[in-house]
């Protein structure tokens, strides 16, 4: 048998991404022990047929877990084909049996099935990790929901937000993935007990006349097995299935990539404004001790880039198994698959570590706010300003020409002399006291319904969860 060790190339999904849990899911054991899972409720569903007896089905069932991929391997090693290398490793250790596993069915009716078992079982623990993570999320947004800080647009800074709003944002995210993913999840489908191009000639010939149908056989099975079986298929469940399970995570993999790289921007010097946790004895560079690098958002904007490009693999899967099956899909399935799944509850495990962990720096907040959130309150002005019955495009431009002075200072790094700017200019003078433009140019109370728009989100997440 082969042995993998560091010495050969693996995957860095076999040791460094992904938990244990997802990785035993899609191990080769776990995947073995299912397919002897749909010999068994296959060998089931015949017995009411007549074709298999209990004794039968009770060795299958006794030799169940008894997963020897040495012998698979060697068989298959002989006769070039790894489904039939798993039958006969079953059918030597169940003797009784051996005559009866795999009856009337062909290679994809067992590999299908399991497969559909498999991502049931992955979409079911990417969905406990974006609840995990919905809670980190929603934890930040109560507690900062009415903390102010400045907003970027153009990655320019703006008016005012709040940092629990800014979390906000893709808690929302969040909760529209996991609602696609709960939908993807159940609408997973097996192919059923179909037969070679799907038209369950071998099962209607086999059961023909033995008082059950070859579709009450196909449900019996599915049943079993937790599945409902695609009405129609052709060797294969079509790979639709895989299009839209991939479109899904790949969804919830731009919502975590946005994320990341705003955080990036965040724990930038010139913003500072937030951080990722950092060990007491962890190095951030090689050659600049200083340094305290976003590695582990900077991971996960690499991984759901990979996850982003297995769209189109699926895509492309989905339109190339040509009439009733080709085997276009079939190497690369067994490589995109578990990797898009790993890497996605990778980046899932990581956004969960670095935001229960992150500090919010509030002098990094105080520092943006004293220089540009008073640009920022000057639309609160201008509002005010109208109200008294100002001409609004005469104020806006006082107001611009006063903000561009001020503007010029602060790229200066000078203090910024907007208010008192606004404070001297006697156009402002004829409808606004001092005291007036003060508080009206006070930018950490324009923040708008922001704290509002943060419980609207929580209340979602109460809903859900």
């Amino acid at each position: 048998m082969t042995e993998f060790n560091h010495d050969t190339f693996i995957s860095p999904f076999t040791w460094r991404y992904g938990s244990g849990e997802m990785r035993a899911i899609y191990s080769e054991r776990h995947k073995r022990e299912l397919l002897r899972r749909v010999w068994i409720a296959l060998a089931k569903a015949e017995s009411r047929a007549g074709l298999v007896t209990e004794e039968q089905i009770a060795e299958l069932e006794a030799h169940a877990t008894d997963i020897d991929i040495e012998r698979a391997t060697e068989i298959e090693n002989e006769i070039k084909h790894d489904l039939m290398a798993e039958i006969r490793t079953y059918a030597e250790q169940c003797p009784k049996a051996a005559a009866v596993i795999h009856l009337g069915a062909t290679s994809m009716d067992i590999l299908d099935n399991m497969d559909a078992v498999r991502l049931k079982e992955a979409l079911c623990l990417i969905i406990s990790r974006t609840d995990e993570l919905i809670r980190a999320f929603a934890e930040k947004v109560e507690v900062y929901k009415a903390v102010p800080c400045m907003a970027f647009t153009h990655l320019q800074p703006a008016e005012i937000t709040t940092v629990g709003y800014r979390f906000a944002q893709t808690l929302q995210d969040l909760l529209d993935d996991r609602k696609e993913l709960s939908e993807v999840l159940s609408s997973i489908r097996g192919k059923g007990m179909k037969g070679a191009v799907g038209t369950a000639a071998s099962y209607v010939e086999l059961v023909k006349g033995r008082g059950i149908t070859a579709i009450e056989l196909e449900k019996a099975v599915m049943d079993e097995l937790g599945l409902t079986a695609y009405d129609a298929a052709t060797q294969i469940y079509t790979r639709k299935q895989d299009l839209r399970v991939t479109a899904a995570l790949s969804a919830l993999s731009a919502t975590l990539y946005k994320f990341a790289a705003d955080f990036r921007i965040m724990q930038s010097p010139p913003v500072g404004e937030w951080s990722e946790p950092f060990g007491k004895k962890q190095v951030g560079s090689s050659a600049m001790p200083f340094k305290r690098n976003p590695i582990n958002m900077e991971k996960v904007d690499s991984l759901t880039r990979l996850v982003s490009a297995q769209y189109q693999v699926a895509w492309q899967n989905s339109v190339t198994t040509f009439l009733e099956r080709t085997l276009d899909d079939s190497a690369n399935r067994r490589v995109f698959l578990p990797e898009c799944f790993l890497a996605t509850e990778e980046a899932l495990i990581t956004v969960k570590k670095v935001v229960s962990g992150m500090t919010v720096h509030e002098s990094g907040i105080e520092r943006l706010l004293a220089s540009y959130g008073l640009f920022s309150a000057t639309e609160r002005l201008l509002m005010e300003l109208g109200k008294r019955g100002a001409n609004r495009q005469d104020m806006h431009e006082v107001i611009r020409e006063e903000s561009l002075k001020a503007w010029a200072i602060v790229q200066q790094g000078g203090e910024n002399p907007l208010l008192g700017y606004l404070l001297d200019n006697d156009e402002i003078k004829k409808y606004l006291t001092s005291d007036e433009v003060r508080e009206l140019m006070d930018a950490s109370h324009y923040t708008g319904d922001a704290e509002a728009r943060c419980d609207l989100v929580l209340r979602r997440v109460q809903d859900l969860l």
